[in-house]
């Protein structure tokens, strides 16, 4: 598997790239699984992205069970488009498929539901040119209209509800532990041995710390803006902040000294909270006066959402700001209870 079984300490010196040329020849990957509703205007944002020079796109067909494949097809009517076969369906895979397929120096990662802003590649080439890393990439911007997904964008954008990383929340231009999407050098995917194909989930973090204990600089570039499309219901909310909290225990887990303090908050919060109710709630069966105390720990938790979510709600319509406590606790409950659980 590309990636596994790779020790490397922290780096002692930045790796060095050969220079890039501007208007470099560009690869962009696409690994893709059902995105029939997508996949046309994914690519198009891709293709007409403005940029001066050679663009390829490379998508990854995984057995999608709509009508990608036909779609897929229908565009690789274009010189520029090539297809590739990921009969596993699973994104590292697919994206190692991709780019060994890409013929170019530059590798954009792109998702098959993703629409670029104009000016994305130009900006990503740009970027590494000036900055030498082996990854640059931005922030995804969530974006919705209806209550719920509206409040889940607020959620996603907020330091209360998926910590301060800059691919988040946005921040100062500089060196990062990681990116959304990321824009490569090919040497230095090659270095570390591309994504590591068993992690189905949180791969993009667990390669950009394989970067940079390498050597590469990972490099957060704020004008590389994505929209994103945020999930629109509380069960589809919970799945996926429970699978990326297993699955960044299972990078801690292959990488320990890549803990950081902060991923402990949700878990602890789901041990308080349910120690808590459960101890309250046994004290409070046999009438005993401290079952208030432990019941304190929950109550507690609430009113500091309740506090985090009214530094956002002014301006936000009131369908959305009623919403906005209840995504807050499902995705620290929710990424908490999936980092205990783990993936082994």
């Amino acid at each position: 598997m590309p990636g596994r079984g790779l020790s490397v300490g922290y780096a002692r010196r930045v790796m060095r790239l050969p220079e890039l040329a501007t208007g470099a020849p560009v690869s962009v990957v696409m690994p893709v699984l059902n995105e029939e509703a997508h996949l046309a205007a994914a690519c198009r944002s891709v293709l007409d992205n403005g940029y001066d020079g050679e663009v390829e796109l490379v998508i990854a067909l995984g057995p999608s069970a709509d009508a990608t494949d036909t779609i897929a097809r229908g565009l690789a009517a274009d010189p520029r488009v090539r297809l590739v076969p990921n009969p596993s369906g699973s994104t590292p895979t697919g994206l190692n498929a991709a780019i060994a397929a890409s013929g170019h120096d530059v590798i954009v990662r792109v998702d098959g539901h993703t629409q670029l802003p104009t000016g994305y590649l130009a900006t990503a080439v740009d970027a590494l040119a000036r900055t030498g890393a082996g990854n640059v990439g931005g922030r995804m911007v969530p974006m919705a209209s209806a209550p719920f997904a509206g409040a889940v964008a607020i959620g996603m954008s907020s330091r209360w509800g998926i910590g301060g990383a800059g691919h988040r929340v946005g921040g100062r231009e500089g060196d990062a532990d990681s990116v959304f999407l990321g824009s490569f050098r090919r040497a230095a995917l090659d270095a570390v041995g591309g994504f590591d194909e068993h992690f189905r989930r949180a791969q993009d973090w667990e390669l950009n710390y394989r970067l940079r204990r390498a050597g590469y600089r990972v490099y957060f570039v704020p004008a590389m803006r994505v929209p994103y499309s945020p999930r629109s219901s509380v069960r589809a909310l919970w799945t996926q902040f429970h699978d990326s909290g297993r699955w960044r225990r299972e990078v801690v887990h292959t990488h320990p000294d890549s803990l950081n303090l902060r991923y402990l908050a949700a878990p602890l919060a789901v041990f308080a909270n349910a120690s808590g109710l459960v101890v309250g709630g046994v004290l409070l069966g046999v009438g005993s006066p401290l079952a208030a105390w432990a019941l304190a720990v929950p109550v507690a938790y609430l009113a500091g959402v309740l506090v985090a979510s009214g530094t956002h709600v002014r301006g936000l319509a009131p369908a959305v700001a009623a919403r906005l406590p209840l995504v807050l606790i499902t995705m620290h409950m929710a990424w908490g209870s999936g980092f205990v659980r783990g993936v082994r």
